[in-house]
């Protein structure tokens, strides 16, 4: 099961307590349907669970629909209908609509609650509404072909702060969220606990292996910077070992050398350590870098055929 299907199983399965929150729930499948107009009622749907629902929803208030069940290529596809001409007067009766109005927006006196409100937008979810999974991406929407429908529903979500965008993708109002957050907070909303939880578990999971790969990128970083630097003072110190210069230098940096040379492989702060009297880190990279440049010094002396002093 995918995740935007565990999300809708889960809002299809919850409990609405009262009639005005059971009515919103008609009313979002109602707006969101694939068709809502003078000759009813058509919802199509790949998840059984929400052509229940609706028949469920719509029986609480007395209007009986019918579900049919349709093979598809892709798999089966149920269609809760109202299509009888007593059902479909009761249906626009309950909304206070006619099927004939010009253009379909939201009534705010069907939802005046915030658990009215919660019962309608799930509602939506159910028809049109789909949520990508987290361990790909942030984003959820909602569709509909009606755009006064899709402004008051981008206002909806506003007002109870969940950060809506609307933009229209193939001639479809697509109303839109990418803040985790949000989606979270949203699908809480809609009665989706459950998928915001995984939501939520994914994002720690995610900002754990961000945090553990910006770690590595950046002691792989490190690590090859170190390497490149033992690389050229080792290069410079051998030079200057294989043309008996290393017994002429001061103390501090003959003994600087020995211990580069022994200790290839160690860090700056750890080659520190093995030195008495012990330097400090920025004191022992001041010592290589004096090295790097007597060597390259005495190099360029040698091999431009002048004797080194």
């Amino acid at each position: 099961m995918s995740f935007a299907s565990g999300a809708r199983g889960e809002i299809a399965r919850r409990a609405l307590t009262s009639e005005s929150d059971v009515r919103a729930a008609c009313y979002g499948l109602a707006c969101f349907a694939k068709h809502f107009d003078t000759r009813g009622l058509v919802i199509q749907t790949e998840q059984e669970e929400t052509a229940l629902y609706a028949q469920q929803c719509f029986a609480c208030c007395g209007i009986q629909g019918q579900i049919r069940c349709r093979e598809h290529a892709s798999g089966p596809v149920y269609e809760f209908k109202i299509d009888q001409a007593g059902p479909v007067a009761q249906m626009h009766a309950l909304f206070g609509t006619t099927g004939a109005e010009p253009s379909l927006q939201i009534n705010p006196a069907l939802i005046r609650t915030p658990r009215s409100v919660s019962a309608y937008v799930g509602a939506a979810f159910l028809c049109c509404g789909t949520v990508t999974d987290p361990q790909k991406g942030y984003h959820l929407e909602f569709t509909t072909p009606r755009t006064n429908l899709a402004r008051d529903f981008e206002a909806l979500l506003a007002e109870h702060e969940f950060g809506p965008r609307r933009s229209r993708r193939k001639g479809v109002n697509v109303i839109y969220l990418k803040a985790c957050a949000h989606i979270q907070a949203l699908l809480v909303f809609m009665g989706a606990g459950q998928a915001a939880g995984l939501m939520g578990t994914q994002q720690a999971v995610k900002s754990v292996r961000n945090r553990v790969n910006r770690s590595i990128n950046c002691e792989t970083a490190n690590l090859g910077k170190t390497v490149r630097a033992n690389a050229s003072a080792i290069k410079a110190l051998r030079y200057l070992q294989q043309q008996g210069a290393l017994d002429t230098l001061p103390e501090p940096l003959r003994q600087t050398a020995v211990k580069r040379l022994e200790y290839p492989e160690l860090s700056l702060a750890a080659l520190c350590e093995k030195m008495e009297p012990r330097p400090s880190k920025s004191g022992l990279a001041h010592r290589l870098k004096r090295l790097e440049e007597l060597s390259a010094d005495l190099r360029t002396r040698r091999e431009g055929g002048r004797p080194a002093s």
